[in-house]
């Protein structure tokens, strides 16, 4: 590996920053919906580009590209975060961490790509798809704690949101348990605080009883499912 210089360490972190937001922008509720289908999701039920109102309006097939295009970006721009990192020698402080910091890192950038996508106006999902992608690409242990508790509430209230605050709110608590670094928990609590923030809506709606719950049975053309 080349020695670490502080100009190649700042390059790395840009190019990784720079590629995953990019790869994050390719949002695959967007693509499918406005592209294939020709009826942009976001003008439909919440007016959310994510999964459930995907599903909610369109169902059928198509759900199925937009779970495997917004859990590949994030796998690739992970992989490619950890590369990248990997070209270069760590700071000797944080050496420990640096393989895992690149992945951190990557995450921040793809989430923040797939909530506010520049070629799509800035509106994009809330990001529990690829950030629970991405915490798979962590460690099992957040992968455990983040999915257990999302499958748990959301099968128990049927209120998929409540699940996504959940994966938000744990995240940083598990990130801490495994790596036990302040750098990491700074990054894991802007991650799962973006997460939260996104879900603020529902959460309100969730107080006041009136957010819409999860069904199999989509609705053609859009609802009025929040």
């Amino acid at each position: 590996m080349p020695a670490g210089s502080n100009e190649m360490i700042v390059l790395v972190v840009a190019a990784v920053a720079v590629i995953s937001y990019f790869f994050g922008c390719f949002n695959g509720a967007v693509i499918v919906s406005k592209y294939i289908l020709r009826n942009d999701v976001r003008k439909h039920g919440s007016g959310n580009a994510g999964l459930t109102n995907f599903y909610r309006t369109f169902g059928g097939p198509l759900t199925f590209v937009v779970i495997l295009t917004d859990v590949l970006k994030a796998v690739i721009a992970i992989l490619l975060g950890q590369w990248l990192f990997g070209l270069v020698t760590a700071p000797q402080d944080w050496q420990a961490i640096w393989p895992v910091l690149g992945k951190y890192c990557a995450g921040t950038f793809c989430l923040l790509g797939h909530m506010f996508p520049c070629m799509f106006g800035f509106k994009g999902g809330k990001g529990i798809l690829s950030g629970g992608t991405i915490a798979i690409m962590m460690d099992w242990r957040i992968a455990l704690v983040v999915w257990g508790g999302f499958l748990i509430l959301a099968v128990i209230t049927k209120w998929v949101s409540l699940g996504s605050i959940w994966a938000g709110a744990s995240f940083p608590f598990a990130s801490w348990f495994v790596y036990q670094n302040v750098l990491i928990l700074i990054i894991a609590i802007f991650i799962g605080g973006l997460v939260v923030w996104k879900h603020r809506g529902n959460l309100v709606r969730i107080l006041k009883g009136t957010e819409s719950k999860f069904s199999l049975h989509h609705k053609l053309n859009g609802g009025t499912s929040k």
